[in-house]
């Protein structure tokens, strides 16, 4: 027989509050790497057809594959550090195309 007990109230809460919190971290981190699908597809677009905004495009696709990176490491396992690896080479490359930019502009 199935008796309510101060135990069985916290069981169930605690099982609650788990899968809230790993709701929130799984839409946030999925969120996050749509946004870096997304941001890695336009930039390329934009340098591919020699674009006036590759800069600015640059500038934030660094930004976001960074995020990205720094979430994946803290889900970690091996998929998700392959993930990271990819982002934050494409973060520094991204990051050091911004900065060409903006040198070859300032001259």
């Amino acid at each position: 027989m199935y008796y309510d007990t101060l135990q069985r109230t916290a069981s169930i809460q605690s099982c609650w509050d788990a899968r809230n919190t790993c709701q929130d971290t799984l839409f946030s981190h999925v969120k996050l790497m749509l946004d870096c699908i997304a941001m890695c597809q336009v930039t390329a677009d934009c340098m591919t057809r020699h674009s006036e905004m590759f800069d600015v495009m640059s500038d934030v696709c660094s930004k976001v594959c960074q995020a990205t990176a720094e979430s994946c490491e803290r889900i970690g396992g091996a998929e998700m550090m392959r993930c990271a690896e990819a982002c934050l080479q494409c973060s520094n490359n991204c990051r050091a195309n911004y900065q060409e930019s903006r040198s070859i502009d300032a001259a």
